[in-house]
C-alpha cells in the first residue's frame, strides 16, 4: 500500500507542491549524506508559516552521494502531478556554494518570458528558495562548510507533463518544481491562474502583440484556424478566467485581444460575466432574447428564447430562423464586456463557434464601448 504525506487531521484533504515535496527530500538525502543514517521523514518550514511533515518512501547512501524519495499528494486537488515520485541526490562538491538543477522528468526552461532563465531547470523561484535556505540551515546546523550540488528528478515526469501547458510555455522534457504556500489547497485556482499569467509572459517575450484567448482546447484549435498567421505562443487557454486573463494582458500591454469559443460561456461574457465556469453565474435567457429581437426576431421566437434550457438551444433557434446576424452582436457584447473589464486600452475580437466547428458570429476591431 502507498504512503502519503503526513497530514494534520483537520486537512486531511490538502496536498502539498512540488517545490515542498522537492525540499523535504532534499533536507533528508543532505542529513543523511552528513551522518551516514537513512532518513525515515523529513520536516520543513513551509511559505504559509507553518511546519509539515514528509513520509521517505527511499533513501540510499553511498560514500558520495546520498538521494531520497517521497511520494507527492496533492490531496483533492485534480493535479497532473498527483503521486508524482520526487526525487532528489545530494553530494558534496569541490566549489564553495549551492548548486541546484534537475534531472530526469523535470523540465528545461526553452523561451524567454518565464521567471526562470532560459537553459536553467524548471525549479521555480520559490522552491528554489526553499530548496537552498534548507541545505544552508542543514549545513549550519551540522557545522559543515562544504559546497552542495543538489539535483531533483521525477521519473515520470516527462509523461506528467503532457498533462500540463509546459510544453507551449517552452518548457521542455518535463514538469515544473513549483508552489509559493507550499501547500496545495483542494480544487483551487492558483496553479491554472499561474500557468496564465506565464503564458502571456512568454507569448509577451517571444514579441506577440496580437493574442488569442480560448475556453478550451477545442476552441484553441477553431482559433488556430480562424487566425494561422499567428505564432503558437499567441493562443493561451483561459479557461473559464475570462476577466483574469483579459487584466492580465492588459498588465503586460498586450495591444489585441481575440476572445474564441462557445455559445454558453459567451452568453456568458456578453452579459458582463467575467467567470464563466457552469457554476457560475447562470444564462440570462432575457438578454439573448433582447438582443434576437434587436436583429428582427419575432416575438414568438423570443418568448421561447426566454423559456430555453441551454445557450446552445438558443443557438439552434437562431440559425433555423435565419438570423446570423444575432451571433454577430452577441460577439460585439463580449468584446464591449471585455473593455469594460479592463477600462479599455486593447483592441478587441470575439469569434463564436459551435461545438463541431462552425463559425457562428464574429466581431473584430473593437476599441471603445459604445
Amino acid at each position: 500500500m502507498e504512503k502519503k504525506v503526513k497530514k494534520d487531521p483537520s486537512e486531511m484533504r490538502h496536498g502539498y507542491t512540488t517545490g515542498a515535496c522537492a525540499t523535504a527530500v532534499t533536507k533528508a538525502a543532505l542529513i543523511a549524506l552528513i551522518t551516514g543514517e537513512e532518513q525515515e521523514n523529513a520536516t520543513i518550514h513551509l511559505p504559509i508559516g507553518r511546519d509539515a511533515t514528509f513520509t521517505i518512501e527511499k533513501c540510499a547512501i553511498t560514500k558520495d552521494t546520498a538521494s531520497c524519495e517521497t511520494i507527492k499528494d496533492a490531496g483533492d486537488d485534480p493535479d497532473a502531478t498527483h503521486q508524482a515520485l520526487i526525487i532528489s541526490t545530494v553530494k558534496f562538491i569541490d566549489s564553495p556554494g549551492i548548486v541546484l538543477d534537475g534531472g530526469v522528468g523535470v523540465g528545461r526552461v526553452t523561451k524567454p518570458g518565464l521567471p526562470v532563465p532560459v537553459g536553467e531547470a524548471a525549479i521555480n523561484p520559490v522552491p528554489r528558495k526553499m530548496i537552498i535556505t534548507t541545505v544552508q540551515e542543514t549545513l549550519e546546523e551540522f557545522q559543515i562548510d562544504r559546497g552542495v550540488k543538489v539535483v531533483i528528478s521525477v521519473p515520470e515526469g516527462e509523461e506528467m507533463a503532457k498533462k500540463t501547458l509546459n510544453g507551449r510555455l517552452g518548457i521542455i522534457g518535463g514538469i515544473s518544481i513549483l508552489g509559493t504556500r507550499g501547500t496545495v489547497v483542494p480544487f483551487s485556482s492558483s496553479a491554472y491562474m499561474a500557468s496564465i499569467v506565464q503564458a502571456i509572459s512568454v507569448a509577451k517575450a517571444s514579441g506577440c502583440e496580437h493574442l488569442v484567448l480560448t475556453t478550451g482546447g477545442r476552441s484553441e484549435k477553431y482559433g488556430m484556424a480562424l487566425l494561422p498567421d499567428l505564432p503558437e505562443e499567441a493562443f493561451i487557454e483561459m479557461g473559464d478566467f475570462v476577466g483574469f486573463s483579459l487584466k492580465q494582458c492588459k498588465k503586460q500591454e498586450i495591444k489585441k485581444v481575440t476572445l474564441v469559443g462557445m455559445m454558453g460561456k459567451f452568453s456568458k461574457v456578453a452579459q458582463g460575466v467575467m467567470m464563466v465556469h457552469s457554476k457560475s453565474a447562470p444564462i440570462d435567457f432575457g438578454f439573448l432574447a433582447e438582443i434576437a429581437r434587436s436583429v428582427g426576431a419575432s416575438e414568438e421566437l423570443a418568448v421561447e428564447i426566454e423559456n430555453a434550457n441551454t445557450a446552445s438551444q438558443v443557438g439552434d433557434m437562431m440559425l433555423e430562423a435565419n438570423h446570423d446576424e444575432f451571433f454577430n452582436k452577441l460577439c460585439v457584447s463580449c468584446c464591449h464586456s471585455a473593455l469594460k473589464e479592463v477600462n479599455g486600452g486593447i483592441e478587441m475580437e470575439t469569434a463564436i463557434y459551435t461545438l463541431k466547428g462552425q463559425l457562428l458570429g464574429r466581431a473584430v476591431g473593437i476599441e471603445s464601448i459604445d
